[in-house]
């Protein structure tokens, strides 16, 4: 049986983010679905750096549908778990059923890749205490409020938790991802 892994996004997801560990783990081998708060077409959006601002900019990204809805999951039939950034995690944290559905795969010791502004949904299940992380620079505070140690580098591995920054790190995230995986989920 093939390893499937759970991506767990919303709207006003970061494109990259989402998109790149979805196809760079089927190219792995693994099945891997796509959950958010309802069964629906997402809109994802594009975050870039331009000159003159002081953070980042947000364009309209690519849309794609969800696979299945939060109570829909059983987090038992999935191997790992990846948490994109963008702006959906700032409002993804406060739904229950996705709150029930980190737990699980935190209480399991189960492999989860976070980037970005992902972090503020492994904090909101107290999945940070004690770890090393990384995430969007910005969220350093957020991080240590959250009892993580924030380094501000490429990639983080602490035992089965990778994360990383944004999606300019992400050769650095999923190559560490997938050395985490292999050992504890392989494709069979």
């Amino acid at each position: 049986m093939t390893a499937s892994i759970l991506i767990v996004t919303g709207d006003a997801a970061e494109s990259l983010e989402v998109l790149y560990p979805y196809q760079r783990l089927r190219e792995e081998g693994y099945t891997v679905h796509i959950a958010a708060p309802y069964r629906k077409t997402l809109r994802f959006v594009v975050h870039d750096f331009e000159e003159g601002f002081d953070t980042y900019t947000e364009k309209p990204g690519y849309t794609w549908p969800a696979d299945l809805a939060f109570s829909e999951v059983d987090p038992g039939q999935y191997s790992a778990l990846v948490i994109p950034g963008g702006r959906a995690p700032e409002y993804l944290r406060n739904d229950a059923e996705l709150r029930k559905i980190l737990k699980a795969f935190f209480d399991a010791d189960k492999p989860v890749a976070q980037i970005c502004h992902g972090p503020l949904l492994t904090a909101s299940v107290g999945g940070l205490r004690g770890r090393r992380v990384t995430a969007y620079p910005a969220l350093e505070q957020d991080m240590e409020a959250a009892g993580a140690t924030f380094q501000d580098s490429e990639a983080v591995v602490d035992g089965t938790l990778v994360s990383s920054r944004a999606w300019p790190d992400h050769s650095g995230w999923m190559r560490e991802f997938l050395t985490v995986l292999r050992a504890k989920a392989p494709v069979s």
